[in-house]
């Protein structure tokens, strides 16, 4: 039986007065005045992450003021005068009156304190026998379909004891010592609009793939990790060709040679849409999905990758394009050809799985999830997704404004598409792939400050999740991005500049006027190099780093004589300067190298000694498993490993003439 505690509900941050004297406060502990903690009430029964998150409650509750309150499990036998009730209990009716705890928004969370007592509790579901999942391939304990208390906990943490965590490990985290923590009576109510935040760092959400993310903790913290739909960025049929191409031949694309050979290759493999027997199929593979996760809600019907090639040419699939749609550039094996936009066809499709979903699982509210990626990157004209589509957006506006599709006949810009498709979808992701804009994956300060504030408001408005090919967890030259992209997710109405003025301040100290600038600074330099086509060495030159290193060192001095973890957290951003030197000299060197001249191959190889040292000794500060010189994002940097051909990227947004 699917287990509920009854939670809250608010569209924005609603703080009134629960007492009819304004100068009613409720006292969570004050020490000169002899008053302990007031204890700490988890409900009954509670599920792991939600016991977790109430301990850590009751760790930043100590380390705050030096004392931990009483933990009592359960409804206590006699009622306290006092108390912090975390999560629903029966015995919260009557002590808060005026709340409403039937919650009607998911993740609802409610955090009121009256003269006498504290709520902070949240729209909490699960089901006791399905608490234990395999999520991509690991075992999870835990699981809830909503997490509302868990995330509630770090409100008040975050917004009420004023606990901040800058970046992961100890020296991010940031706690005001108080000897009296009082609040003036008041409720504040609220549910996120985007329900599944976890794939911003997707490396650190709750079942990772890959062995990058070091910040599943931060991220919990930050209220990303656990939110109420749990969705993939990639493609939905990749081991389809594997299963089913020698008895389902039938499954795949017609190519204009009359084969299905599964072109360009298997797990590239497109499907034949317009079969019926397909969408019949993936039905069956989400029975199978819910056995092995039955908290799963949505379900991937997305095309496979290589999105120009090998598209079904059979009549039906043809028949279900719009005549009307993007001229978009098709190949097959030796074939090219223009044809319409498959935005309509994929919408059709996902319609269908979305349609036999529904009727399979009347009483679920489950999803279907399409990419709206390649050719089918501009809306539709015809075709609606259904009620319980996800379009999953692969627009890519991240860090990278005015990037034009390379794919489109017309130089449409990402963020057009992307606002073209959310006219017509009722349910959007945002799906962003970030690319190298200015250094992005090989952990350079590529921060674009001001635009993650215009975007992330902008995604706001209508999507329900987010999931970014990739954040790399470079913490040392994307500190504040990071932050401020966590922020602006839980709550996108936030002012992005606060949250930025409040992270120096509370990072840095007296030096945060210099940190702004130094990070200004690293935004400003990054810009000219999106906007230009000049080389990393010419945009980060000495220059540059004679001021950077300056503002540091300026900062440095002015905490000399402050608390140590100011000027420990100044070394760590410099950590992260020193990464750009030497990131820039070996590109520099590269260039040479790759162009005849070796002699540059010594220093190279010692920069990349440095770097490696540099991720040993400064785990959070750059992220060395990305960053390896063997990686793909990091070919022709190191002589080992030459530079892959690739597309060019188009940086500048269209020009009036082009409109």
């Amino acid at each position: 039986m699917l287990k509920k505690i009854k939670l809250l509900r608010t569209v924005s941050i609603v703080l009134t007065s629960i007492s009819a004297a304004d100068t009613a406060e409720f006292t969570l502990v004050d020490k000169k005045a002899g008053i302990k903690p007031a204890p700490l009430i988890l409900f009954p029964d509670a599920p792991p992450f939600t016991r977790e998150a109430a301990i850590d409650l009751a760790d930043y509750i100590e380390k705050t003021c030096g004392t931990r309150p009483e933990w009592i499990d359960g409804p206590p036998r006699q009622l306290p005068d006092r108390a912090i009730w975390v999560g629903y209990q029966p015995a919260l009716d009557s002590l808060f009156p005026k709340i409403d705890f039937n919650f009607q928004h998911p993740e609802e969370i409610v955090i009121a304190a009256s003269e006498k007592h504290l709520v902070i509790a949240g729209r909490d579901r699960w089901d006791p026998n399905h608490l234990i999942a395999q999520i991509n391939g690991k075992r999870i304990e835990g699981i809830q379909q909503e997490y509302g208390t868990v995330n509630a906990i770090y409100t008040f943490l975050h917004d009420r004891l004023g606990v901040r965590w800058l970046w992961p490990g100890d020296l991010g985290e940031d706690i005001v010592p108080q000897e009296s923590i009082r609040f003036a009576t008041f409720r504040y109510r609220y549910h996120p609009s985007l329900r599944y935040r976890a794939g911003l760092f997707s490396y650190s959400r709750l079942a990772p793939r890959g062995k990058y993310g070091r910040s599943q903790k931060w991220t919990r913290r930050q209220r990303l990790q656990l939110g109420s739909l749990e969705m993939e960025g990639g493609h939905g049929f990749r081991d389809w060709w594997e299963r089913f191409h020698e008895t389902h031949p039938e499954y795949f694309a017609l190519q204009p040679d009359g084969t299905r050979s599964g072109f360009p290759q298997p797990k590239n493999a497109k499907l034949c849409q317009s079969n019926p027997e397909v969408p019949q199929q993936w039905l069956a593979d989400v029975e199978e999905a819910l056995k092995q996760n039955p908290n799963q809600r949505v379900f991937n019907a997305s095309p496979n990758d290589g999105w120009a090639s090998g598209h079904c040419v059979c009549e039906p699939c043809r028949a279900w394009d719009h005549p009307d749609g993007e001229p978009r550039s098709f190949h097959w094996k030796g074939t090219r050809q223009e044809l319409p936009a498959l935005s309509d066809r994929h919408v059709r499709f996902a319609n269908t799985c979305a349609r036999l979903l529904k009727q399979h699982y009347p009483d679920r509210d489950y999803y279907v999830m399409m990419l709206a990626y390649g050719h089918s990157r501009p809306a539709p004209i015809r075709e609606v997704p259904a009620e319980n589509v996800i379009v999953a957006s692969v627009a890519n506006f991240l860090n990278r404004d005015g990037l034009i599709d390379r794919g489109s006949t017309r130089g449409s810009t990402h963020k057009e598409q992307y606002i073209a498709w959310s006219k017509v979808a009722k349910h959007m992701m945002w799906r962003p792939n970030v690319g190298e804009p200015a250094g992005w994956p090989q952990g350079q300060p590529d921060v674009a400050l001001t635009q993650a504030t215009e975007d992330f408001k902008l995604i706001g408005e209508k999507a329900m999740g987010i999931f970014v090919d990739m954040v790399w967890e470079h913490w040392a030259t994307h500190g504040p991005q990071y932050y401020l992209m966590a922020h602006l997710l839980w709550d996108p109405s936030q002012d992005g500049q606060a949250i930025l003025q409040d992270y120096y301040q509370r990072a840095f100290g007296p030096a945060a006027t210099e940190l702004e600038a130094y990070w200004n600074l690293m935004e400003e330099a990054r810009s000219i190099f999106w906007a230009s086509e000049r080389a990393y060495p010419d945009v980060y030159d000495k220059a540059f780093f004679d001021r950077a290193y300056a503002l540091l060192e300026q900062a440095s001095r002015k905490v000399a004589d402050e608390p140590e973890r100011f000027g420990a957290r100044i070394d760590f951003v410099r950590i992260g300067l020193d990464h750009t030197r030497h990131m820039i000299d070996i590109r520099a060197g590269m260039t040479l190298y790759w162009n005849g001249d070796k002699s540059e191959q010594a220093n190279v190889l010692a920069a990349w000694e440095k770097i490696e040292q540099l991720c040993k000794d400064h785990p959070y500060a750059i992220n060395w498993g990305p960053i390896r010189p063997q990686t793909p994002r990091m070919a022709g940097l190191h002589p080992d490993y030459p530079p892959r051909k690739r597309a060019p990227v188009v940086k500048r947004i269209k020009s009036p003439e082009q409109r």
